[in-house]
């Protein structure tokens, strides 16, 4: 082999680790509308990285209003046709609430049915520390579509109630995922969700 050829070689060897090492990361984004009944309609969000069993995880106004957080997790897997995912989670929050944040998201998966929990200690030096968690129950009639339940227990939205209950709707087309998320139905405290995913 010239040395031309081999310089060519290398290179392109060093193209595909590239490559590889690219594809290595997946990354995912949901912006949420939040629209209370009985308050001001805000948005938050959510951007994640993963790679192999590691996560980076980073937060827009979802412990608190004005609060931002982030967070490093490791992922466990189990099972084939009933699977079952552990990421336990640390991190920490600033702006309206601050202080370390430990937790965990889980998901549990057989057949059309999901399970999906994540749930956090905050540990606030501003409002005072608290548990935070979210919990879904879906069911995949079709790939492109999720009903479930919902559930959340959180002190964003203020008022004497902490723990919101309702339903849920997932449409997925690709790598986008549009939800709809509907809290305490008919009541003074309802709340609306929409929310926009993509992964790339």
């Amino acid at each position: 082999m010239s040395k031309r050829a081999a310089i060519a070689a290398f290179a392109g060897a060093l193209a595909l680790a590239a490559h590889a090492d690219e594809k290595a990361w997946e990354f995912a984004a949901t912006g949420y509308w939040n629209a209370p009944k009985e308050g001001d309609a805000f948005a938050s969000g959510i951007f994640t990285a993963d790679r192999d069993p590691w996560h980076l995880e980073a937060r827009a106004n979802y412990e608190a209003v004005h609060a931002q957080s982030a967070f490093i997790g490791y992922s466990f897997s189990w099972g084939k046709e009933v699977t079952l995912d552990l990421r336990p989670i640390v991190g920490g929050v600033t702006g309206t609430a601050r202080g370390p944040i430990g937790g965990f998201e889980a998901t549990l998966a057989g057949g059309p049915f999901d399970y999906y929990i994540e749930a956090e200690h905050v540990d606030d030096r501003v409002g005072g520390s608290y548990n935070y968690a979210w919990t879904e129950l879906g069911w995949r009639p079709a790939e492109w579509l999720r009903v479930g339940l919902v559930g959340q227990h959180t002190r964003v939205y203020g008022g004497d109630r902490e723990t919101q209950r309702g339903g849920l709707v997932q449409l997925t087309q690709g790598k986008f995922t549009l939800s709809a998320y509907w809290f305490n139905p008919g009541s003074s405290d309802q709340v609306v969700i929409g929310a926009l995913g993509v992964s790339f």
